[in-house]
């Protein structure tokens, strides 16, 4: 049992991302192949004497704490302890906020086992899992060991696959907020009929270097977002510009996810871009 805990939450990119149709429940059916990346928030936790979860960030401006993912993730452990207790979060942003990187998600993805970890680890993982699905899509594959899963459903079916050797890797933002809700909104205003996608047929090897998966590379956002966001589309042009082998922009925006053959290309592709197109961070895959 610790009294404080400290983890590292690492952002995703979506390499592969198809939705397909509306369901009953309102929700959309995903395909998508998640990868995660070297850049991350620190999440620190902490048993405390008020009860109750707070909340103290440096580097972005969250909102209501009580609306946040790290937040309701830690409230969830709690309900699953027999002897709950009071905690302090305390989380350092560096993934950009609301820009498809998944960071909200991680972020709930580190708070889970790290309450836990203060409680002597005595919830079981099958259960963290299953409260990590119901907090979001992106927060199973943030919680998980995989660094590359493809993933299903509302993303909580995941085949976790073979790490990739580590690639460079570039993520550019553009200065122009995307809400989730209005990304998915503007693909079913393009989609009216709502027609039934066509299956996608892929093995390990089709997945097994970033050549492969570069080929079949794809966002089903990425050509509504366009439309309505000229500063993303200029972003994409300029970043797949620079002749990175894979070029996506990543969930439903606004950040594009560029993966690099080395740190030179990456470095003098970052040192072209500048901060034209919105700030512009380099990583690595893992």
């Amino acid at each position: 049992m610790s009294d404080a805990v400290t983890r590292q939450a690492h952002a995703k990119a979506n390499l592969l991302l198809r939705v397909l149709a509306r369901e009953a429940d309102g929700y959309h059916g995903l395909e998508t192949l998640f990868c995660r990346l070297e850049l991350a928030d620190t999440l620190s936790a902490r048993r405390s004497e008020s009860g109750g979860v707070t909340l103290d960030v440096e580097g972005a401006e969250l909102g209501p704490p009580a609306e946040n993912l790290a937040v309701r993730a830690a409230q969830a452990a709690l309900l699953l302890l027999r002897t709950p207790f009071g905690v302090a979060l305390r989380l350092v942003k560096r993934i950009p906020v609301g820009a498809g990187l998944g960071g909200g998600s991680a972020d709930a993805a580190a708070a889970l086992p790290a309450v836990n970890e203060l409680a002597g680890a005595v919830i079981p993982r099958a259960e963290l899992f299953h409260a990590a699905a119901r907090l979001g899509a992106d927060v199973a594959f943030c919680l998980g060991d995989a660094n590359l899963a493809l993933a299903w459903g509302h993303g909580e079916r995941m085949l976790g696959l073979p790490s990739l050797p580590p690639a460079p890797a570039l993520i550019v933002t553009p200065p122009v907020a995307i809400a989730t809700p209005d990304a998915y909104s503007w693909l079913d205003q393009a989609r009216p009929e709502s027609p039934r996608r066509g299956a996608l047929a892929l093995d390990i090897s089709a997945l097994a270097s970033w050549s492969d998966i570069a080929r079949m590379a794809g966002n089903d956002f990425e050509s509504v977002v366009f439309a309505r966001m000229p500063a993303v589309r200029a972003a994409f042009e300029a970043v797949a510009g620079t002749g990175p082998l894979l070029c996506r922009m990543t969930g439903s925006g606004s950040s594009i996810c560029a993966v690099y053959r080395s740190e030179r290309e990456r470095d003098d592709a970052r040192m072209l871009l500048g901060k034209k197109h919105g700030s512009a961070v380099a990583t690595r895959t893992l």
